[in-house]
């Protein structure tokens, strides 16, 4: 099996939490991490044994063969395209940047230096979701017709992450932009959204919403219904359900037990998973060891650059629907 070394650049929560994928997956490891805070770096290279090293001497090490980045986005498309020309493999955090005219520049750095490009996609990783992606391939509900997918997160990021995140559409409803092209199998042609404030009057100070509906509409008609909030109090609620013309798919949440209660005052269960590091673990270890196939089998990777930049038109389009009060036919963006 082809073993590839990883270094991992950003050692905050995302991070930490790609360092535990890499260390879980046969044929990788992690040889170095770099962060300019010192104490995140020796945090995570005092859990996983590797190396603390500087950017520019990570790109220059004969011993890393592909990068995971997880710095701040307005970062990700500069990094991107040093370690394309550097010769490395790069797997990089969603999204690639938060201008589409920026991505489109990095991804033809890409193309030039034929660079192993991943966009990490987590969802698309998810045994359930996998699962309900197959039932789909395999025609056993038919021709798909209407995809509602449901995500809202148990409480919303602190104000400083708020407003260097690009809005909820491109840093929450992006995920589930990419989950509905992959599971409608067509692109989407309209964004019809809707957006409030109704969980924080901080968050709409900062400029941002924190509960929106979106709809969208491929070419054939199919049709994708997106709901988020930045608020649930009873867990993080990830959800997904899908409609054909022979029958229904659905993937449920995850609870911190699969196991029910019943008694006379009714029927209850354990809470739901607390959020994306925990939901997510066997996510996050699939998408690094698909990265880890593709480069061993010099294959197309499972979530492209391409991918990446059609969930950042989506999720530019959401904003254009929200604030001209129309739906947005995404030609608009894309140009």
């Amino acid at each position: 099996m082809m073993s590839v070394n990883f270094a991992v650049l950003g050692a905050g929560r995302i991070g930490q939490v790609h360092a535990r994928a890499v260390a879980s997956v046969d044929g990788a490891r992690l040889v170095a991490v770099s962060d300019p805070v010192a104490e995140a770096a020796q945090a995570v290279a005092d859990r996983f044994g590797c190396d603390i090293r500087s950017i520019d001497a990570i790109a220059a090490g004969d011993d890393v063969d592909a990068v995971v980045i997880c710095t701040p986005t307005d970062t990700h498309a500069d990094l991107i395209e040093q370690f394309a020309r550097a010769g490395k493999a790069v797997f990089c955090e969603k999204p690639i940047d938060l201008s589409l005219a920026r991505v489109r520049e990095c991804l033809k750095v890409v193309d030039r230096t034929s660079t192993p490009l991943m966009v990490g996609f987590n969802r698309r990783f998810d045994p359930d979701f996998m699962a309900v992606k197959a039932a789909i391939d395999a025609g056993r509900i038919g021709a798909v017709e209407m995809v509602t997918i449901i995500s809202r997160d148990p409480g919303a990021p602190p104000a400083d992450y708020i407003t260097r995140s690009g809005g909820i559409f491109r840093d929450m409803t992006i995920h589930d932009f990419d989950m509905a092209r992959w599971l409608l199998g067509e692109e989407v042609e309209t964004v019809m959204a809707q957006a409030s404030v109704l969980t924080d009057p901080q968050i709409g100070a900062l400029g941002d919403f924190d509960s929106a509906n979106v709809i969208l509409r491929s070419a054939s008609g199919r049709q994708a219904i997106i709901t988020n909030s930045r608020r649930a109090a009873y867990g993080y609620d990830q959800r997904i359900e899908v409609l054909g013309s022979k029958g229904m798919v659905a993937a449920r949440n995850q609870h911190e037990a699969n196991i029910e209660f019943a008694g006379a005052e009714g029927f209850g269960a354990p809470p739901l998973l607390n959020f994306f590091m925990t939901r997510y673990t066997a996510a996050y270890a699939a998408e690094i060891a698909g990265f880890v196939a593709a480069l061993a089998d010099a294959g197309p990777m499972p979530a492209t650059g391409h991918d990446g930049m059609m969930a950042l038109a989506l999720a530019d389009a959401a904003v254009l629907s929200v604030e001209q009060g129309r739906a947005v036919r995404v030609g608009e963006v894309t140009g």
